[in-house]
């Protein structure tokens, strides 16, 4: 194991940091505390440490002091938490000119692997001069969990797939300018952009992919998160409810979700499975990070609670796997980039149903403050759809009163009236790329 950890070392230090496109994740800003990288599988976690170790270096940091170490090895197989005292001590052993003198970076990818790994980052956080970055399968290395095993000790930065920016990035297409500063042809090709990811999605893996590799690729990754971090973890007693709830979740993206109804559903057909149980294992979905669930907007818990919840995919490019209806279904994926683009943002989001019964998609309250109401469609050439969405606004502003009205569509110009006083309609390439 000894000489193994070593070999290990020396050939990560020796290693130049890949090829990667650059992401915008939010790091925290505490010092004092472990990084973990968190996310849905595949979405680009082990690629974003690499980046970190990469900026570390392009600061001015020698190379052996940042050390990136993957536990998942078939020869590390069992591995146990006194054995990460090894790497420590290997690592020292190699560099002494950095204990207690220098500050050195420690990069541990599927750490989650080895039982009560959370003892040994504690102790190295708290009696070595080292800055630590923890990543790993979400089965086992969940927010909350991170959260709890640490004692306080971590912070969590999430890892979606690429964003709309991220995915120009990568087919080196990204504007150099603001959007409204860019030429028509350059509008124009922004926009086809934008359709094609909101068909193909952000996965890395999945880009340049053909559809039906594609297709079986992203089957792929949901079955694996299925069975891994839900089935295997939580030892879950009625797969196939499990089963049906995904496909129902994933198949009708930015759709309301009832529990309630779910349950009198298969209730119907024969499914024995509690109520309890099914809240469960939205839950066990939503720490998976394969769904993503919004709340309707009530300062009621039990309204909150009693209400369906939208449901959206972990990236557009699950919604034409999973949706059966044979439709393209852009406007169902534009609103589900709004709503992860929120998410990275950092909002406090919820939907609005009001009174007369009218829905608005978004109540979001930005951590710095303030409230929008935002309506995603992605066409308004009819004038019955646009006179619709811009009454939903009109009226959920009645009830949220400070909150600033904005309308996002594909193509803005189409509109076949003039928009009422007080909305802000705005083209969703512009939004998606020009934070407010």
């Amino acid at each position: 194991m000894r000489d193994l950890v070593r070999q290990k070392i020396v050939d990560a230090l020796a290693s130049p940091p890949p090829a990667f496109t650059r992401r915008d994740v939010r790091l925290p800003g505490v010092p004092g505390k472990a990084v973990a990288v968190i996310g849905m599988r595949r979405s680009g976690k082990t690629t974003f440490l690499w980046q970190m170790l990469a900026d570390r270096l392009a600061g001015g940091t020698a190379r052996e002091g940042l050390l990136y170490f993957n536990f998942e090895d078939e020869r590390l197989a069992g591995m146990a938490a006194g054995d990460l005292q090894i790497v420590l001590e290997e690592y020292y052993r190699l560099h002494p000119e950095w204990r207690d003198r220098r500050r050195a970076t420690f990069f541990f990818d599927e750490i989650q692997v080895v039982p009560g790994w959370e003892g040994f980052a504690r102790r190295l956080l708290d009696t070595e001069r080292v800055d630590l970055f923890l990543s790993g399968s979400s089965a086992r290395l969940l927010s909350r969990e991170v959260a709890t095993s640490m004692r306080g000790r971590a912070m969590e930065a999430l890892v979606h797939p690429f964003s709309f920016r991220e995915y120009l990035r990568h087919q080196r297409a990204e504007p150099g300018h603001p959007v409204h500063r860019l030429a028509k042809a350059d509008r124009s090709a922004l926009d086809k952009h934008l359709t094609r990811y909101l068909t193909t999605g952000g996965f890395p893996e999945a880009q340049g992919v053909p559809a039906r590799d594609r297709f079986e690729l992203l089957r792929g990754y949901v079955d694996t998160a299925l069975f891994r971090d839900v089935v295997e973890r939580h030892a879950v007693s009625h797969p196939v409810a499990l089963r049906w709830m995904v496909r129902q979740l994933l198949g009708s993206a930015a759709g309301l979700f009832s529990v309630q109804k779910f349950f009198d559903g298969l209730k119907s057909q024969g499914v024995p499975v509690a109520k309890d149980t099914l809240h469960a294992y939205l839950g066990h979905l939503e720490d998976a990070f394969l769904v993503r669930t919004l709340p309707v907007a009530t300062d009621s818990e039990r309204r909150r609670q009693v209400n369906p919840r939208k449901a959206y995919p972990v990236d557009p490019g699950l919604i034409p796997v999973f949706d059966r209806s044979g439709r393209t279904n852009i406007g169902h994926a534009l609103e589900t980039a709004v709503m992860l683009e929120l998410e990275r943002r950092g909002c406090e989001t919820a939907y609005v149903r009001t009174p007369e019964g009218y829905e608005v998609d978004f109540l979001a309250r930005p951590p710095e403050g303030g409230a929008q109401l935002i309506q995603v469609c992605a066409d308004l050439a009819d004038a019955a759809t646009f006179e619709r969405e811009v009454r939903a606004l009109e009226a959920a502003a009645r009830t949220h009163r400070r909150a600033t009205r904005v309308l996002l569509t594909l193509a803005p110009e189409a509109m076949p009236a003039a928009v009422p006083a007080g909305i802000e309609v705005q083209s969703a390439a512009a939004w998606l790329l020009d934070p407010p």
